[in-house]
């Protein structure tokens, strides 16, 4: 059959199915632009709708939703009294506290205290078998009868020198040695004086009493009966006089222009949280530590019920004078990390993030050092939308 009788039936064809696709292309056309009109229409309004990021400012445009919930109103100066929250502990007064120590090596042989015994002064607290004091002893009832040796020596060397019998070099080698063996004596006995023993030689032993420095508790214990003790600049025990102690607190180096010595303070304590101590400020610490940046701070009080007990967790409230500062509502203030922040209105609707230094709070209004000027807008409902 010739080609040109299929020719018609071809172009029909052709045309069929360029209708189809076509109306298949409108078709998807269609469906595309139909769902995307009604993606767009349940989508809600975006960041941009509610708020527009100008650099660090955010502006809130006309027609936002944010615009209903939020609230600005202008910081205040007003009188106010800052007060400083300070962690603190207790402390037992180095010039009330004692290391006890032995001044001879020996081996312990009783042990007349506890720990957190009470003991007076002098009372006596370890004995300890010495074979240095025996040594001591020793020393001393030689150096007596040396002594005394010497001393009728210079009796008959004086007596033979006035009958011409002794020359005079010889009455002054007897003067010399008597002063020598004098002061030999003297050396021994103040040596047994040291060690808390009579120089009286029916007495001597070779144990050895040690006595409390200083009264006190015993607030730390080192040795057991039956230990040598080889090192006499070791303690044996601390005691501590807890009749007066410290508070010690410890100030934020950005705080310590505000504290001074004899400054009133309130501690309370954790362990009696309905006792309130009055106080004041007895020393400020000259330098800061260099890893806390802080300084210390010291409170005195009496103790004569020993319910302050060293370790105790406290915390010193100290009132500076009055004086003015910014005040706004608690409500205005981010918590971010470690800073602390508010929204400032810079314009209608625009505002600006500002790191403030909060320092009283009181109620529902907080008293803030810098950051903030008096008179300026301040975002104080809704700031947390605006947050990042």
């Amino acid at each position: 059959m010739p080609i040109h009788d299929h020719e018609p039936n071809f172009r029909a064809g052709a045309f069929l199915w360029g209708g189809i696709g076509l109306g298949l292309l409108l078709l998807l056309v269609l469906l595309t632009h139909g769902f995307g009109l009604l993606n767009r229409g349940n989508k809600g309004p975006s960041e941009s709708e509610l708020m527009v990021r100008q650099g660090e400012k955010i502006f809130v445009p006309e027609g936002s939703a944010l615009r209903s919930r939020l609230k600005v109103m202008a910081a205040s100066a007003q009188a106010v009294s800052p007060q400083l929250l300070l962690p603190a502990v207790v402390e037992s007064d180095p010039a009330r506290t004692a290391a006890v120590l032995t001044p001879l090596s020996g081996r312990l042989i009783a042990l007349k205290v506890a720990l957190g015994d009470r003991v007076k002064a002098g009372q006596v607290v370890a004995i300890i078998d010495s074979p240095d004091l025996a040594q001591a002893y020793s020393d001393n009832e030689k150096a007596a009868d040396a002594f005394k040796l010497t001393q009728k020596n210079l009796e008959r060397q004086a007596a033979q020198n006035k009958l011409g019998v002794a020359s005079d070099r010889d009455l002054d080698q007897a003067k010399s040695d008597d002063a020598q063996a004098a002061a030999e004596y003297t050396r021994t006995q103040a040596h047994l004086k040291t060690l808390g023993v009579s120089a009286d030689s029916k007495s001597a032993s070779r144990e050895l009493s040690v006595a409390a420095p200083v009264g006190g508790s015993v607030t730390a214990l080192n040795v057991a009966p039956g230990n040598m003790i080889n090192d006499p600049t070791q303690p044996l025990m601390t005691i501590a006089d807890l009749s007066t102690v410290w508070v010690t607190a410890m100030v934020p180096e950005k705080d310590m222009a505000g504290v001074s010595k004899n400054q009133d303070a309130q501690v309370t304590l954790a362990a009696y949280p309905d006792r309130l101590l009055q106080g004041k400020v007895l020393f400020v610490s000259d330098v800061i530590d260099s890893d806390s940046r802080r300084g210390k701070i010291r409170i005195a009080f009496a103790n004569g019920d020993y319910a302050l007990k060293p370790n105790m967790f406290a915390t010193v409230v100290l009132a500076g004078g009055a004086r003015s500062l910014v005040v706004v509502p608690s409500s205005a203030l981010l918590m971010n990390n470690d800073r602390t922040s508010v929204f400032v209105a810079t314009a209608p609707w625009t505002f600006e993030r500002r790191t403030v230094d909060a320092q009283l709070e009181e109620g529902s209004s907080v008293a803030i050092r810098s950051g903030v000027s008096a008179g300026e807008q301040v975002l104080v409902k809704g700031a947390i939308l605006l947050n990042d």
